[in-house]
């Protein structure tokens, strides 16, 4: 008599594999797929890392931007939540670190047993050109915001360089707020790519 096959894909599994073939045949449509599927459980993931509310959905998009430009190396030898859910604790372990540093004071002095110490923070980083190389770095993230169509660029413009909320851009623009959202997604998208081509000029 025969047994189960204990190795047969869910039906999830299975459905996660057809949309990614759809989407590295070129099926838009199979991209907002996998990220409706995802969003919420990725989003509480996220969550149970994170504490500042304000930046969770940015990281969530930030995110699938970053496993949708890495599908074609998806194996599935692996699940892909596990495969997403990995990409999304990296991404976020970065943010934390990268929020560490920029939060960390080096003006305050140290406390020891025998009074306070000043820290002094060697520059083994100085390069004669470093302010070169930052506004060629600059002038080609502008280049690349320049490039999109209209309706992405006021969107990824008031949100990255106004620095406005969701809520806020919505409420200014006359649209959903999930309008809102799937255009800075779409935006984002547009810049990982269009960086990404010219990241050897970076």
């Amino acid at each position: 008599m025969s047994r189960p096959d204990d190795t047969a894909p869910s039906a999830s599994s299975e459905q996660d594999r057809l949309l990614v073939e759809a989407a590295l045949a070129g099926r838009q449509s199979a991209y907002q797929e996998i990220v409706d599927k995802y969003r919420g459980a990725l989003t509480r993931h996220i969550q149970r890392m994170v504490r500042a509310t304000d930046e969770i959905d940015d990281l969530v998009q930030e995110c699938f931007i970053k496993a949708f430009s890495a599908l074609d190396s998806y194996s599935t030898d692996y699940a892909f939540s596990t495969w997403l859910y990995k990409i999304a604790t990296n991404h976020t372990i970065d943010f934390l670190r990268r929020k560490r540093l920029a939060t960390f004071s080096i003006d305050r002095p140290i406390q020891t047993k025998d009074g306070e110490v000043d820290y002094e923070l060697p520059d083994t980083t100085y390069r004669p050109d470093r302010h070169i190389v930052e506004d060629q770095r600059k002038e080609l993230i502008q280049a690349a915001i320049d490039s999109l169509p209209e309706k992405y660029h006021r969107v990824i413009v008031m949100r990255h360089q106004q620095e406005k909320s969701y809520e806020e851009i919505a409420a200014e623009l006359d649209l959903p707020l999930g309008t809102v959202k799937a255009h800075i997604f779409r935006a984002r998208a547009l810049l990982y790519k269009y960086l990404k081509d010219k990241r050897e000029t970076l």
